[in-house]
């Protein structure tokens, strides 16, 4: 038996159309459906021949299609015919316009154009991802902002939370045995933030650490004396750079990285990058 035709028909890219026709298609797991995406219907000739098609082939049209023009065109041709047609968008839209005194735009691929918000978060966490813990320097140069501190004072959360509001983070531990990275001293020291804490809080927060992975809490990591160590080192290195320093000590993620979006703001309005 020929497989049943769904035509997802729509003025823009019909993704939408489609995904809902095949959502809508999986509950009926005992028969298969073929589904045809019909994108960028421009034309009522264009909608001439699917509803032509349609009806040889005894299918039905799903459509998510904005222009009023062939929304009209679409519902004449198919209003004395036998075949099924399901309008996706249309009563989602009066049902928003009850909500609202504005007017829709009836513009096609809006949600594509807010869709470029969301590909900039994707490469921001690409990015933090690729570029954290120091992984390759290189990304120093192309990032909006190179966040350094000692180990635990929660630069790849940061970067991480940063990327959410597609701000490209890279992020390096300060270690006294490692050497620093030339890149970090190629870019502007307004783009760098270095954080500091309190060595105690910086104690617990590793003690912590260990005993979660299963490791004794008085080990070198989170011994008192060494953090002073690898905070002096580290507050050696900002002041060296000359970069903004925040102390995370008393702070939460979504506070300090308030303040580095604040930072990263300022940077692009005074200098347009």
């Amino acid at each position: 038996m020929d497989k049943p035709v769904i035509y997802a028909c729509s003025d823009s890219l019909g993704e939408t159309a489609e995904r809902v026709a095949r959502a809508a298609a999986s509950q009926y797991d005992k028969q298969e459906f073929h589904i045809v995406r019909m994108p960028y219907i421009r034309s009522e000739q264009q909608i001439e021949e699917i509803v032509k098609k349609a009806i040889d082939e005894n299918a039905m049209i799903c459509y998510t299609i904005i222009s009023p023009a062939l929304r009209k065109k679409l519902q004449a041709l198919t209003a004395g015919t036998h075949i099924s047609v399901v309008d996706i968008i249309g009563p989602m839209m009066n049902g928003i316009g009850t909500l609202t005194n504005t007017v829709p735009t009836m513009k096609a691929g809006m949600i594509h154009r807010l869709d470029g918000e969301y590909f900039k978060r994707v490469d921001a966490i690409e990015f933090a991802v690729k570029f954290d813990d120091g992984k390759n320097p290189m990304g120093f140069l192309k990032a909006d902002v190179v966040i350094i501190g000692v180990s635990r004072t929660s630069k790849t959360p940061l970067s991480m939370y940063l990327a959410g509001k597609r701000v490209k983070a890279a992020n390096l531990p300060l270690v006294p045995e490692v050497p620093l990275p030339q890149e970090l001293f190629e870019i502007p020291a307004r783009k760098i933030v270095g954080l500091i804490i309190d060595p105690f809080k910086l104690n617990f927060i590793r003690s912590e650490r260990l005993r979660t992975m299963g490791l004794e809490p008085d080990a070198s990591y989170a011994n008192v004396e060494r953090i002073n160590e690898e905070l002096e080192y580290a507050q050696n290195v900002m002041r060296r750079l000359h970069c903004p320093v925040i102390d995370v000590s008393a702070k939460a993620i979504e506070e300090t990285a308030n303040l580095i979006l604040d930072i990263v703001k300022r940077n692009k309005e005074l200098y347009d990058e």
